[in-house]
């Protein structure tokens, strides 16, 4: 990976386009989006059914976007807030960044190390052929992992900071998946923004 003066990260793993900015929102700033998003937003805890078997889903969720496109994964489908001034704000960053426009944003609030993530990718149609997924993080750092789909060698993992942005562009929903692991350590809570367009 190569660390430029703009302090972006490019990681050089095959099939994939993935840009880190570790310092994306000053820490001071990034503690303050934390608080207001934590207190501001309506979050939700909805059920997922896997093999057949219907758990609560282990973090919290909300989805915003443009009216009338929701999103779905795993069997369920989000119906979009409408935008607020706060996810406004941080979303212009993002695209001014970025030089990529979104139309909504799946925001997840992981209440501690139990909370998680498994093991996908950010493939379903609506968000078109190559999507482009932005990730802002927010509060305590997790692990996000990521492995290749065929090319079993081939694994990365990155630590995602308060402030941080993670950008997925290109094939990479097409050749690999990614999770936020569960940890035994005792953590903090961590909110996670990832934009995305749907189509």
């Amino acid at each position: 990976m190569d660390l430029f003066a703009t302090d972006k990260i490019v990681f050089d793993l095959p099939d994939a386009e993935i840009e880190y900015y570790p310092n994306f929102f000053p820490e001071i700033e990034a503690d303050i989006l934390f608080q207001q998003l934590l207190t501001e937003i309506q979050w939700q805890q909805d059920d997922i059914t896997i093999f057949g078997k219907t758990y609560k889903q282990p973090r919290l969720t909300a989805f915003f976007g443009n009216e009338g496109k929701p999103y779905s994964y795993s069997n369920i489908t989000m119906q979009p807030h409408h935008w607020n001034e706060l996810l406004l704000r941080i979303k212009s960053k993002v695209e001014k960044t970025t030089g990529h426009s979104f139309s909504s944003v799946l925001l997840n609030l992981y209440r501690d190390g139990k909370d998680s993530n498994g093991w996908h990718a950010d493939n379903e149609k609506e968000l078109g052929q190559n999507p482009v997924i932005a990730s802002v993080s927010f509060g305590e750092q997790r692990i996000f992992q990521l492995k290749h789909n065929t090319l079993k060698d081939q694994k990365q993992n990155i630590v995602l900071e308060n402030g941080s942005l993670l950008l997925m562009k290109g094939t990479t929903q097409h050749y690999w998946k990614h999770q936020i692991p569960k940890t035994s350590k005792p953590i903090k809570q961590r909110i996670n923004l990832t934009f995305r367009t749907i189509f």
